[in-house]
């Protein structure tokens, strides 16, 4: 395995990883018939941000690890031709040029099925051959960051400059750190934190700090080799945090700590206050629903 990445061009970062075989157990029934990933934030499906903040970042292919039932994320990046025939006979060229800007474009999206859920780790391995030997994101698509620019691309400028690998963390609550993966860091300069560990879910009192790894990452090919060899860690998964942790012995890990709300739509109650917080910063209907919202409280 090579040495670390610190180079003064790291290779272009070109493609990510959405992990979306997840079952969305959290946020039944709500997701017995529909991909969490589909499911409304506002006016658009939770996935529509994530594909959204991909492109901002310069990704130009994007690959689904998918599983069974899952088929109708594929279908939401294709034509929908009656629907479209009847945007266009009514006039409504508004929406239909928004859903067009959404579409995939040529080779611009891959599918792979987990077959299994056996863990993030894995689910990222399933694309080891998509990706091959070049660097990836992975991007968590049940975690909404509303950030200007994105989350992911304010990790891409810092690896621009770094290369290596790059975790997106953001502060949480001392009292709330043994609910996350917390990294270990060793020096700070601005958002950038060099760092020498992660601890999965610490205990109370026993975390390094209180930055937790917030589900956007930037990650060496290197990963895959490990992954293939990785033991099953926390609940009995493949956890990307134990390869990622045996990677740090050879290679630069930096965190990033972002700029941006983080809203985790994979909860009933995060998936509220994403809609409501959303919602308030549309131009379009943030009066409306802030009236709405009022008259309910």
């Amino acid at each position: 395995m090579s040495g670390s990445y610190m180079t003064s061009t790291p290779a272009r970062l070109r493609k990510a990883v959405l992990p979306v075989a997840g079952l969305g157990t959290r946020v039944l029934p709500g997701t017995k018939t529909t991909p969490k990933e589909l499911l409304n934030v506002v006016d658009r499906p939770i996935l529509s941000y994530i594909v959204e903040e991909a492109r901002e970042a310069g990704i130009e292919h994007i690959v689904f690890v998918t599983g069974r039932s899952k088929g109708a994320i594929e279908d939401y990046f294709d034509h929908q031709i009656e629907l479209e025939a009847q945007l266009e006979a009514k006039g409504k060229t508004d929406i239909l040029a928004m859903m067009n800007a959404e579409l995939a474009t040529a080779g611009e999206m891959s599918f792979t099925r987990q077959m299994q859920p056996k863990g993030l780790g894995h689910a990222v391995w399933c694309a080891r051959d998509i990706i091959g030997h070049e660097p990836f994101a992975v991007i968590l698509p049940d975690v909404i960051v509303d950030s200007q620019p994105g989350a992911l691309k304010q990790l891409a400028q810092v690896y621009a400059e770094t290369g290596g690998n790059i975790i997106g963390v953001e502060s949480v609550p001392e009292d709330q750190t043994h609910k996350y993966g917390i990294v270990d860091p060793v020096s700070r300069d601005g958002a950038r934190i060099v760092m020498k560990g992660m601890v999965e879910k610490p205990a109370a009192g026993t975390a390094p700090s209180n930055l937790s790894i917030s589900g956007r990452y930037i990650l060496q090919p290197e990963i895959f080799d490990l992954l293939a060899t990785q033991e099953k860690g926390a609940g009995g998964e493949i956890q990307l945090t134990d390869a990622m942790a045996r990677l740090m012995a050879n290679q630069s890990f930096t965190a990033v700590e972002y700029a941006g709300v983080t809203h985790d739509c994979g909860d009933k109650i995060g998936l509220l206050r994403a809609n409501v917080a959303l919602a308030l910063k549309r131009a379009d209907l943030g009066e409306a629903a802030r009236t709405a919202i009022s008259a309910l409280l």
